[in-house]
C-alpha cells in the first residue's frame, strides 16, 4: 500500500536524511522525501498497522530535524 503525507523539513539535506531514516523503520518498503513539494511518499509492507508504523516513522524523522511535522 502507498500512502502520501504532507511534511514539513527545512532543507534538502534533511529530507534526505529523514528518507534514509524512515527507510529503516520495520513495516516501511520504501519512502521517498520530496523537500520541494513537501511530501513523502511511503509504500507499506503488506499487514502492518499504517498509524503505528508512521508514529514510528515521525519519531525517527524527529531525530533528523525536531520540529518536522508529518500530517497523519
Amino acid at each position: 500500500m502507498k500512502k502520501t503525507f504532507e511534511i514539513e523539513v527545512d532543507c534538502a539535506n534533511c529530507a534526505q536524511l529523514m528518507e534514509q531514516a524512515a527507510s529503516k523503520v520495520a513495516g516501511v518498503a520504501s519512502v521517498t522525501v520530496n523537500f520541494m513539494t513537501q511530501k513523502m511518499i511511503v509504500t507499506f509492507e503488506d499487514g502492518v498497522d499504517v498509524k503505528s508504523v508512521m508514529k514510528t516513522v515521525l519519531s525517527e524523522c524527529k531525530k533528523v530535524e525536531p520540529d518536522c511535522e508529518i500530517s497523519l
